[in-house]
């Protein structure tokens, strides 16, 4: 059985080009990632070819003579030409790994539709030359119901369907989160590199069952479960798809809504791989991802995971990591070591973020009232000469509105 599986996965050239200021260590990297999104996508690397240039080649991008030697696998139009077959890029392949890996309507759609936005642009001039029937990676889409050979009127109407579902579907997120801020809950959201263990995570804190493989982008429907921190405090916590350097722009238009979840959470929980050969640059690439959703100014606790793996030489590399994020937390998900600490701070930081204040109300305000019990708890309520004196816990972002009822 191992051996008819194996002949079912395709062999492809990865291929890379370091142009400076890049250095040739930076574009290996680069390669050693496409390696681990390639077997993901169902395929073996049989060769790597990495070339130094001053500038891409204006046509082919790695050179004509390159591309007739490599006869495989290339980023452009162009390079279809003159390989006579299918070539790939970068993008296309994350977008086939994610339409692999959604199971749920709204991620079959969401990468459904990034697939098409891609693709539309590329079908310029082809004609009726639409034919790429030909199975494999990059050539599957999330929802199965369009076919490459579809004209570009069929395919914008695709794209528009697409949409209007996207949008009634964000519209019922946007319900349930409405939902969620009147129970007052915490809401978590844990983000980070992709493989570095965020549903490992998610699975030792809430049972969520959620299956883990160490691949990239393993999971990409997002999952939120509910838990509660020592002290029994409720809490959301939210898995969110991984990211990863230059994560393809169609994704993260598409997945708005789903990232969105990030966006609103009160706080992110920012898991990182300290095994990996460079865990401060992937963590790099997840705060490019959050400044571009609007989720930069959320707060942040840093987990440092899968301790388990490091080994005596590596003692030093945790050690500058720690020192370079004050207040984060190690811990092993795989194992569970570390994980009451991670509970620990967990509390201590959503609590900071609440306050105790102190308000008298006007009789005549009801409106405000109404709307403590809508952003915050009340603790407790007594009626006075001059108003409804009140105690509430609220968020820190909320204090601001009530302001003018403050008591000092």
């Amino acid at each position: 059985m191992a051996l008819i599986e194996r002949h079912r996965r395709e062999a492809v050239v990865l291929v890379g080009v370091a142009i400076p200021p890049v250095t040739v260590d930076e574009a290996e990297a680069s390669l050693d990632e496409l390696a681990a999104l390639a077997d993901t996508a169902g395929a073996d690397e049989a060769e790597r070819v990495l070339q130094r240039r001053d500038e891409p080649d204006p046509a082919t991008f790695v050179g004509k003579g390159k591309a007739h030697e490599l006869r495989e696998i290339s980023e452009t139009r162009n390079l279809e030409k003159i390989l006579g077959r299918t070539a790939i890029d970068r993008t296309a392949l994350i977008l086939d790994i994610f339409a692999q890996h959604a199971h749920t309507q709204e991620g079959k759609n969401q990468v459904e539709l990034a697939q098409l936005r891609y693709r539309l642009p590329r079908l310029r001039g082809r004609g009726k030359a639409l034919s790429q029937q030909a199975g494999g990676i990059g050539t599957r889409f999330g929802g199965g119901e369009t076919k490459l050979e579809v004209d570009r009127r069929r395919l914008l109407r695709r794209v528009t369907k697409l949409e209007e579902e996207l949008r009634e579907l964000q519209q019922n997120r946007r319900t349930q989160r409405k939902a969620r801020s009147r129970s007052r809950l915490s809401t978590v959201a844990l983000v980070g590199y992709t493989n570095a263990g965020k549903s490992t995570v998610l699975n030792r804190l809430t049972d969520a069952g959620v299956v883990v493989e160490d691949r990239l982008f393993a999971t990409v429907d997002p999952t939120t479960r509910r838990f509660n921190l020592p002290g029994g405090e409720p809490v959301l916590l939210t898995d969110t798809v991984g990211f990863v350097r230059k994560l393809p722009h169609q994704l993260v238009q598409a997945f708005r809504s789903t990232l969105d979840e990030v966006v609103e959470a009160d706080l992110l929980v920012h898991v990182v791989d300290v095994s990996a050969p460079d865990p401060e640059a992937q963590m790099q690439a997840v705060r490019s991802v959050l400044d571009e959703i609007g989720a930069g100014e959320v707060p942040q606790l840093v987990a440092l995971n899968k301790a388990d793996k490091l080994g005596p030489d590596d003692e030093g590399k945790l050690a500058r990591l720690r020192q370079r994020h004050p207040g984060s937390v190690t811990l092993s998900a795989a194992t569970g070591e570390g994980v009451d600490g991670l509970l620990a701070a967990l509390g201590d930081r959503l609590r900071a973020l609440f306050q105790v204040v102190e308000l008298v109300v006007p009789y005549d305000r009801g409106d405000v009232i109404a709307a403590l019990h809508r952003h915050g708890e009340i603790l407790s309520e007594e009626h006075e000469d001059q108003g409804t004196r009140l105690r509430a816990r609220l968020h820190e972002v909320d204090v601001p509105r009530f302001a003018p009822f403050l008591v000092a």
